[in-house]
């Protein structure tokens, strides 16, 4: 079994994310610990929130107080349950989090079923729990859990050898091709997309570029394949690698052929739906784009914008590690396109968005507080993926790109943006402070 933990400054990103899975039939909500108690068993944001609240407001220190754990048993494990929320819970108390609210999520939107658990590492007194030796306590416990649990052991040493490891290559080392050849012969096998632009954006992430190539050969047209390494600047850093020096699998003919078959299975893709609704809600609670790319990051959802020397937006493409799907904006929906992207964060469509949510909000906590209509609601999401203003992204934080044979990404806990909830704690903590002076 794997762990990741990400860490953020605003619950109800993650609690969004969590409950689209839901709303969509893909999730549920498999148990909660020292959450307020429902009539009918459903939840909705502004109801788990409430349940956080007096930690959230209680902190005075920690920039990062919320916790965003997925917890990923080897897909061939039949875990029921019974199994995953006790799984849940011992693994909370393993990390000394037993006494904090959470709620677990359970995902079923891929063939790998998981749980996803939402916390927070700051205490009722708002004093930040001891995370000393995380990854190594984390570790431990999964081991501990495997055993009891009779799981598939997840350790290096039992993985399967023909699992790829991907990381970004180095351009200034000097096996640039067999940084490249570990990438691009193997990539193929985990991710779905549809053209050379969408590979590129995926390939970007690596610090790799492809090009095609076209000329004659005996008064015949040829067409061919080049990669290329990059520098910290998404610039050229290498002379050109042919595909053919990788494999088939790298090369123009296979890749068409792989676009093909991912058009037919991504037409059929039920995450999309999710993935769409995620940076909808995104564009509408953040303020700028490096801001919308740290929380889609945070969902495991990369950003990858391209711009013309003006520095206008042309292309936009999101690369989402969970369902291991590469999508174009337009193919999401009109308003999701490039053109969209470019007049998005202006200071007058911003505070027209923010007012929006501001309304939102307030009508959500009304129904919440008098139970007077139904319990459920369209919750808002914030997803983002990469914290760079250039178009291609190159030497960020690649934690998440790990082994990719099955293991969910890590995502980097950073900012979950809710205004109208953020302001409000900020408020909270404020007249907290002030009447503490009094």
């Amino acid at each position: 079994m794997i762990a990741k933990i990400g860490r953020g400054a605003n619950i109800i990103g993650a609690l969004s994310y969590n409950q689209l899975k839901v709303d969509k039939e893909n999730g549920e909500v498999l148990t909660t610990h020292r959450i307020r108690e429902t009539v009918n068993g459903n939840y909705t944001i502004t109801q788990l929130y409430h349940s956080f609240e007096p930690y959230l407001i209680a902190n005075k220190r920690t920039e990062k107080p919320v916790l965003h754990i997925s917890l990923n048993p080897d897909p061939r494990d039949k875990v029921s349950d019974e199994d995953f929320k006790q799984i849940a819970k011992d693994y909370m108390e393993h990390m000394g989090y037993g006494d904090q609210p959470y709620v677990v999520f359970k995902h079923t939107d891929i063939e790998r079923t998981h749980i996803h658990i939402v916390s927070t590492c700051v205490d009722c007194n708002g004093k930040k729990l001891a995370d000393n030796y995380e990854k190594l306590r984390s570790m431990n416990a999964c081991r501990a859990l495997e055993q009891e649990y009779k799981l598939i052991l997840a350790t290096e040493k039992n993985r399967n050898p023909k699992e790829e490891i991907f990381k970004p290559i180095d351009y200034k080392t000097a096996n640039v091709k067999s940084q490249i050849a570990s990438v691009v012969r193997h990539l193929p096998k985990y991710y779905h997309y549809q053209s050379l632009g969408a590979y590129n954006a995926l390939l970007s992430l690596f610090n790799i570029t492809a090009e095609e190539v076209k000329g004659e050969l005996h008064g015949q047209p040829k067409q061919g394949l080049v990669y290329f390494a990059l520098n910290e600047q998404g610039e050229k850093a290498s002379n050109p690698f042919k595909a053919s020096r990788f494999g088939k699998q790298a090369g123009l003919d296979a890749l068409q052929k792989h676009f093909e078959q991912s058009k037919e299975k991504m037409k059929v893709e039920p995450a999309k739906e999710i993935l769409k609704k995620t940076i909808e809600i995104a564009i509408h609670t953040t303020p700028n784009e490096t801001e919308f790319k740290k929380q889609l990051l945070e969902q495991g959802i990369n950003t990858v914008f391209r711009k013309n020397d003006q520095g206008r937006i042309y292309g936009i493409t999101f690369i989402d590690h969970e369902s291991r799907s590469v999508w174009n904006g337009s193919q999401l929906g009109k308003n999701l396109s490039a053109n969209i992207f470019n007049d998005c964060w202006n200071k007058k469509n911003t505070q027209k968005r923010q007012d929006g949510i501001h309304h939102n909000i307030k009508n959500t906590s009304s129904e919440s507080t008098n139970h007077t209509k139904s319990e459920t609601e369209k919750p808002h999401a914030l997803f983002d993926f990469l914290n760079k203003n250039q178009s291609t992204p190159t030497n960020i934080d690649f934690g998440f790109i790990g082994s990719l044979g099955g293991l969910f990404p890590e995502t980097q806990g950073e900012d979950y943006e809710e205004q109208a909830f953020a302001k409000q704690m900020k408020k909270n903590k404020k007249h907290r402070r002030n009447g503490n002076k009094k």
